[in-house]
């Protein structure tokens, strides 16, 4: 997990994660400056995407640790508040108690979509193997992929080799893996890797003659939705106590961060590999299906049991429309 400890004046050191209409009225949220930036993209070479495929081995998709990065002060340092949104809540669909302390993270029993829709992010990160988790979601192109920004690029560098592997199984990848075409990621994350903006997205090449999500399935997506829900977040952890072999999830009532960013809170003890994973809200336990409405990010050294996920507003939903279309 992406852990860093206050602007005082220590070392902040991140660990990753790494191992993510209708319309209404939304609680004011963070939108950022984004100035009409559009999404940052990297088109994949024909070449790379072909060799990707045969390069993730079963082995090799065994043995890919998590990316454990150190950013500078500056990047994890207290960031500028982002102003209120104007925009009203936006939700793209396809067709319980408050916990009250932290949850510890569980294998996911209960089937459903989800199991299908969420998946391991394969990447190439400065020479080594690494991953991510990664969330399918519903899409004009049936080809979308959410994940995090440092799940796509890092330290200036885009991630090469990527692919995704949905309902992941231990070396195994029973719906195939699927190639990235492009990634994608907020301005803001490709400018200065803003914890507040840490989403990226992938789009995949057809598999088999068949597009990702008429394979898999899709999740909605909420932007603009406010602060202060239940969620239930998903991802693939693969650092201690964990092994990158199963779905993980917990679920709880989400907070906002009142520390040094604008993202939401929730009680989740999820390790490196995580990264990328969706969050849900409004989430059927029964069908296995939600809004997606942030991904797995970072936490705090000093808070364990706690991660954190950047809000989804109109960077977001700007990226999502870029990828969406390519």
């Amino acid at each position: 997990m992406r852990r860093h400890r206050t602007a005082a004046g220590a070392l902040l050191t991140l660990g990753a994660l790494l191992t993510g209409g209708l319309a209404g009225t939304a609680n004011a949220a963070p939108s950022g400056t984004a100035d009409g930036a559009p999404a940052a993209t990297r088109t994949v070479p024909t070449a790379e995407r072909q060799a990707a495929r045969t390069f993730w081995t079963a082995d090799r998709m065994r043995g890919a640790t998590p990316l454990d990065p150190e950013l500078s002060p500056a990047a994890a340092g207290t960031p500028k508040a982002p102003a209120p949104s104007d925009a009203g809540e936006t939700t793209v669909v396809p067709g319980a108690a408050p916990a009250a302390f932290p949850q510890p993270g569980g294998p996911w029993t209960g089937g459903g979509a989800v199991v299908s829709t969420s998946g391991r992010v394969f990447f190439t990160f400065q020479g080594r193997t690494a991953s991510c988790s990664g969330n399918a979601v519903t899409s004009q192109n049936a080809s979308t992929v959410i994940t995090a920004g440092h799940c796509v690029k890092y330290q200036g560098s885009w991630h090469t080799n990527w692919v995704f592997v949905p309902a992941y199984d231990n070396g195994k990848a029973p719906y195939g893996q699927w190639a990235a075409t492009s990634t994608l990621t907020t301005p803001q994350w490709e400018a200065s890797e803003d914890i507040n903006y840490d989403v990226g997205a992938a789009v995949v090449a057809p598999l088999n003659g068949q597009r990702l999500t008429s394979v898999v399935g899709a999740q909605g997506l909420q932007f603009n939705g406010g602060y202060n829900k239940r969620m239930y977040a998903f991802g693939f952890p693969a650092a201690a106590p964990y092994d990158g072999t199963k779905l993980i999830h917990c679920s709880g009532n989400s907070s906002k961060d009142f520390l040094f960013s604008q993202d939401h809170s929730l009680g989740c003890n999820m390790t490196g590999g995580s990264s990328g994973g969706p969050w849900f809200t409004g989430f059927d336990e029964t069908t296995g299906t939600g809004l997606q409405v942030s991904v797995n990010s970072f936490g705090y050294t000093f808070l364990p049991n706690r991660m954190f996920g950047p809000y989804f507003g109109d960077e977001a939903k700007a990226l999502y429309d870029k990828a969406q279309t390519s």
